[in-house]
Order: structure tokens, then C-alpha cells, then sequence
């Protein structure tokens, strides 16, 4: 109960916050776009739209979170109360992956692609690698520009290879790890199985970091440490 209430105030959250307005008017744009290609480019671009937005959108977005929640005091709310960071860190997971897996679902089914449940689950996990990610570095920063001067590598190491492979598979990018989440997306994996748990492997070491990182942070509330 005290997790599903956490969850609830995280969408709400969300919801106050304009994600919920944002991707819609996206998701129109998108679906408009989407329409001006050939029924035989849909879904390459489909595939590129999904992977480097609603999927990633915890990457983008986490940094304005956490800040809001550090001016808003909620942390300082959340640090003394039963909540355990595990949960926190959940919600977070959970109330992103919900809009990734929506916004997804429209686009994929707009695209006519044919593999909507593999897409879907590799949308959810690759929702909350991106989260966790944002999460590591939103846990460590102070302002909205030190978390976007420290995003910008990692979103060219994250996004750059998987969007080239998406259309030029050469085996040297083969073996970039979210490679996997472009595979499944794309409905041009051979090994869906295996893909499924690289990613699941990354979720699960990431998780681990992320645990860490938001346990300093509850420890150092309002710039003392507990």
C-alpha cells in the first residue's frame, strides 16, 4: 500500500508537471510525421523515434525531477520517513516506463510493426535503464546546467552508436550493449532472448549504482550529512 501510494504520487507529480500534456502534443507530432513516410520506412523510423525519445525520457527529465523535489522538500520528507530507497527508486522506474510504454505503443502500432509485445517489454527495461542513469547523475548535481553539461556525453555514447547500427548494422557496433534495445525495437534480432538479458543485466548493475548514489544523497539533505 505504502509503495502503490508512492507510485500514485509520483504520476500525479508527473501529471501536475505537464509530462502527460508534453507527450501527448509529441505523440501527435510524431504519429503526423510518421505518416509522411513510405509504409516501408515507418518503421525504421518508428524504431529511431522510440528508442531516442519516450524510451529515454527518464535520461532527460530526471535531473528536473529530483531538482523539484530538492526545492519542494519532498526529499527531505522522503529521508525521514519509512519509504526505503529501493521503493523510491522503483516508482521512479515505474511511473516513467508507464508514458515510454504508451507513447511506444501508439507509434509502434502506427508503424504497423509486427513485433508490439518484444517492442514493448525492451521499451519498459530500456525506460528504466535510461531512469537510473538520469537518476546516478541527478543525485550528484546541484543545478539543471551541471545536469545537462553531464548528460550530453553519455547521451552521445547512448545514442549515437544504437541510432547508426539502427541503419547501418556494421559488426563493429554489434557489440554496444543498448545495441540490444535497438535490435528488439527494430524487430531484427535473431537472439531475442539473449538481448532480453543484456538488458536486463544493465538495469539490474545499474540499479545496484543507483541504490548507492540515492543513499548519499538522503544522507546529505540540505547540504549536511545524516
Amino acid at each position: 500500500m505504502r509503495f502503490i501510494k508512492l507510485l500514485l504520487g509520483d504520476i500525479r507529480f508527473q501529471f501536475k508537471y505537464g509530462f502527460y500534456f508534453m507527450y501527448v502534443v509529441f505523440c501527435v507530432a510524431y504519429i503526423w510525421i510518421l505518416l509522411f513516410f513510405p509504409a516501408a520506412w515507418r518503421q525504421k523510423a518508428a524504431c529511431m523515434m522510440i528508442y531516442s525519445d519516450p524510451a529515454a525520457l527518464g535520461l532527460f527529465f530526471m535531473g528536473a525531477i529530483i531538482l523539484l523535489e530538492k526545492s519542494e522538500r519532498v526529499l527531505n520528507a522522503l529521508a525521514v520517513s519509512p519509504l526505503t530507497i529501493m521503493e523510491y527508486i522503483l516508482s521512479k522506474v515505474i511511473s516513467l516506463a508507464a508514458i515510454s510504454t504508451l507513447v511506444s505503443l501508439v507509434l509502434a502500432i502506427v508503424a504497423g510493426s509486427d513485433n508490439i509485445p518484444v517492442i514493448l517489454l525492451s521499451v519498459v527495461i530500456t525506460s528504466g535503464i535510461f531512469t537510473l542513469l538520469g537518476l546516478i547523475i541527478a543525485a550528484k548535481i546541484n543545478s539543471l546546467n551541471q545536469y545537462l553539461i553531464a548528460t550530453v556525453p553519455l547521451e552521445i555514447i547512448c545514442f549515437v552508436p544504437p541510432l547508426i547500427y539502427l541503419f547501418y548494422p556494421a559488426d563493429i557496433l554489434r557489440w554496444h550493449p543498448l545495441n540490444s534495445s535497438m535490435r528488439l525495437i527494430n524487430g531484427s534480432t535473431n537472439h531475442t532472448a539473449c538481448d532480453m538479458m543484456i538488458l536486463i543485466l544493465i538495469f539490474l548493475i545499474l540499479f545496484l549504482i543507483a541504490h548507492r548514489t540515492t543513499q548519499k544523497m538522503w544522507k546529505t539533505i540540505g547540504g549536511v550529512k545524516l
